[in-house]
């Protein structure tokens, strides 16, 4: 019963590439920042390239840029390019079709957590990488500011 961490390492990696301005990042510069290895990075790269969110440079000082302004990638275009779709997973194993739950709530959980996704992948529809990337830098600033009368 794990969660992916995957959207929230592909957000953070196209949130760096869009503050870069056009200069490509190579796997382990972006690796440092994720605080992870630079194989995951490269998979998740991939991911991201095929769905027509990151390209990449090659050559001496190539590495992964974004395909599309920052205000053009939905979140939930990155959701869809590096999950499988299933926020909420279902029983891995039959319920016991002996047991009036067990035969039932398979069905009564699939409503439920198709409404759920739909709501997930809405609120992710409404925001972009730019949302995000602003964020980030609001708070940059405000932790600046802290530090700097304190």
């Amino acid at each position: 019963m794990n969660t992916s961490s995957r959207f929230a390492y592909a957000v953070h990696v196209l949130a760096l590439l869009s503050l870069q301005e056009g200069v490509p990042l190579s796997s382990e510069i972006i690796a440092g920042s994720v605080n992870t290895n630079p194989a995951l990075i490269r998979r998740l790269l991939s991911m991201l390239a095929a769905a027509g969110l990151t390209t990449s440079q090659l050559g001496a000082g190539g590495g992964a840029l974004l395909a599309r302004e920052p205000k053009d990638i939905a979140l939930v275009d990155v959701y869809r390019a590096v999950d499988d779709g299933k926020l909420i997973g279902l029983h891995r194993d039959t319920p016991n079709p002996d047991c009036m739950v067990g035969r039932h709530i398979q069905a009564v959980l699939v409503e439920v957590v198709d409404a759920a996704e739909r709501a997930l992948e809405a609120s992710l529809a409404s925001r972009t990488l730019a949302d995000v990337t602003a964020g980030v830098l609001s708070a940059h600033r405000n932790e600046e500011q802290k530090r700097r009368r304190g």
